[in-house]
């Protein structure tokens, strides 16, 4: 079996292998309770049928989901995980991935070696550099990874628009929905999510009498608007080709093609597939022309652009920084101060989880 923590991440694993990947959630068949909480079917009563079960994106895995899993293995079931240490740890409690290379008790592959080919992209070895702790290369006008200082959030916030609706598309055709993705530090600032969304919104996909809309809190949606879905959802029912299905996963990217105000109803269309939001579920969409790296992880993109400027000093660490530069498949650009990647680079602070796993796995063992 094969499964990620998102559903973007188990696409890609099932283009990369051929065969079919499903969210962890899907794996051990969740269903919500009344206080929509998750409670899986499968469990240590009703084990997977499995004799192998590859985990994909284990740095995003919380503990409690961890331990589920765990639970719904069957004896003797071999279980693969793979997944970046230097990732941004999960949204949930817990540090699971860290933990387990960090207790030495199971054996651990890591991939160091860059190869010719890698080593011919700036993304990739500026990637390596960082997350070694040294400052990446910013001179390098020749390749697929670009530096533009600028003074002062308004200048960099103006620049990272122009960037997405102007220079990137004029000059390698891409589109500013499809191929280019900002990857902002913090929702809060000029240079955070919620106003570089509304500049970017603006100017892509501005109003028009020939494109319906609805007001949800302080947000526009708009017929044409990119949006991403910010909680699993296993209840939306979508529809491709003649298959009907259930389910739109934190993470998963789309575009609204229809707002029906009538059966106060929209459509929106997620890579190959059109899912129905009543009204109600909106709380569940945000804007994506920017987001958050939290946000980003399990997605990959042609074109980054990554405002860094005025970073709130929670936010400013190396993880962060390099978890960000390694969205970009093809184009990084960053915008904002030197000093301040800087300042990212050389702080290796990692957030605090006092999850106990290490000491459960080693010194906690032993004295039982």
């Amino acid at each position: 079996r094969l499964a990620a923590p998102t559903g973007r991440a188990a696409k890609r694993m099932t283009e990369a292998t051929g065969y079919e990947a499903q969210t962890i959630h899907r794996l051990l068949e969740v269903e919500w309770d009344k206080d929509d909480k998750p409670v899986f079917s499968r469990n240590r009563r009703n084990p997977l049928s499995a004799g192998a079960v590859i985990i994909d994106e284990l740095s995003m895995v919380d503990i409690t989901l961890f331990s589920s899993l765990l639970d719904a293995l069957p004896i003797g079931c071999r279980l693969v995980m793979v997944g970046d240490s230097d990732q941004l740890p999960p949204v949930g409690a817990g540090n699971v991935l860290h933990d387990l290379i960090d207790s030495g008790i199971m054996p651990v592959v890591e991939l160091k070696e860059v190869f010719r080919q890698a080593m011919e992209s700036r993304i990739v070895t500026n990637a390596h550099k960082i997350v070694s702790g040294e400052m990446p290369e910013l001179n390098d006008k020749k390749n697929d990874f670009f530096f533009m200082k600028r003074s002062s959030a308004y200048e960099t916030a103006k620049t990272v628009a122009e960037l997405c609706t102007k220079r990137l598309p004029k000059a390698y055709g891409y589109s500013p929905v499809a191929d280019i993705q900002v990857l902002c530090p913090s929702r809060k600032g000029e240079s955070g999510t919620v106003n570089l969304n509304q500049m970017l919104q603006s100017i892509i996909n501005p109003p028009s009498n020939n494109k319906n809309e609805v007001q949800y809190g302080s947000r526009v949606f708009r017929e044409g608007d990119k949006v991403m879905q910010v909680k699993n959802n296993y209840n939306i029912i979508w529809t491709k080709d003649d298959e009907e299905g259930t389910g739109v996963f934190n993470g998963d990217i789309g575009i609204i093609k229809k707002i029906d105000k009538l059966d106060s109803a929209l459509a929106v269309w997620f890579d190959d597939k059109e899912a129905v939001y009543s009204f109600e579920n909106l709380k569940e969409l945000e804007h994506a022309y920017a987001m958050t790296v939290h946000k980003s992880q399990g997605n990959e993109f042609d074109a980054g652009v990554i405002p860094v400027m005025g970073v709130v000093p929670k936010l400013c660490y190396r993880n962060l920084l390099y978890t960000a530069v390694t969205r970009a498949k093809k184009l990084m650009v960053m915008v904002g101060s030197e000093k301040q990647i800087e300042e990212m680079v050389n702080n290796n602070t990692r957030m605090l989880r006092y999850s106990a796993l290490k000491y459960f796995l080693t010194e906690g063992a032993d004295n039982e």
